[in-house]
């Protein structure tokens, strides 16, 4: 029993620690701060759920799809960093025009419709870090433990879910110039991350050709 409920608090510890949901507020904050509360609440909610389904997913069955289909962790880091740079440029050159066309307004709503599963809920939530944690803790095939990450990940998700709901209230003092100062800054934070991903999965690209050829 004690053995079980250490196992648990490192593996909460490790998923908390890799989604990093207070780390990601001012992320988020950037990314959905031009939407309305309603459409704040169902995007967060989007981004959770698909956080849960993917974690889920690659927790049970990681291992076989990335056979299936041929990808590798580090396919998948450059892959997730690609997306979030795209996400950075946007942020940190403000793509929010001041006179609307049809063009676009149909590029926003798309965009609303899309943005809470990518980048929100992948690679933010449920990254390549949080998957390789969750399918390095399920892969012993022990069900009690595969359940103890499960929980794990909900408690983790739930967490970050509270902590957005409550995103506006943490930065409604900071008005139009500070939010928009903070879109910027977060901006080349996560161009920062997205670029720390690109050299991750390169790096260990690199490290495996090295092992194979010694």
């Amino acid at each position: 029993m004690i053995i079980d409920l250490i196992y648990g608090i490192t593996v909460f510890t490790a998923i908390f620690a890799i989604v990093d949901p207070i780390g990601n507020i001012p992320i988020f904050y950037s990314i959905i701060q031009k939407y309305s509360k309603e459409e704040k609440v169902k995007i967060i909610k989007t981004a959770i759920i698909t956080a849960i389904i993917v974690l889920f997913v690659f927790g049970l069955f990681g291992n076989y799809i990335f056979m299936l289909f041929q990808i590798t962790i580090p396919a998948f880091r450059i892959a997730g960093g690609l997306l979030l740079f795209r996400v950075a440029f946007n942020m940190l050159y403000g793509v929010t025009p001041g006179t609307k066309t049809t063009p676009i307004e149909k590029e926003e709503t798309s965009e609303k419709d899309t943005i809470g599963i990518v980048p929100m809920g992948i690679p933010l939530l449920a990254g390549p870090g949080a998957i390789s944690t969750v399918m390095l803790y399920s892969s012993n095939g022990d069900i009690g433990n595969t359940v103890i990450v499960f929980i794990s990940v909900l408690a983790t998700l739930l967490i970050t879910y509270i902590l957005l709901r409550n995103i506006d209230k943490i930065f409604n003092k900071l008005g139009r110039v500070g939010s928009h100062a903070i879109s910027r800054v977060m901006g080349l934070i996560l161009a920062a991350i997205a670029v720390q991903f690109l050299i991750n999965g390169v790096h260990q690209i690199v490290f495996e050709w090295i092992a194979e050829l010694g």
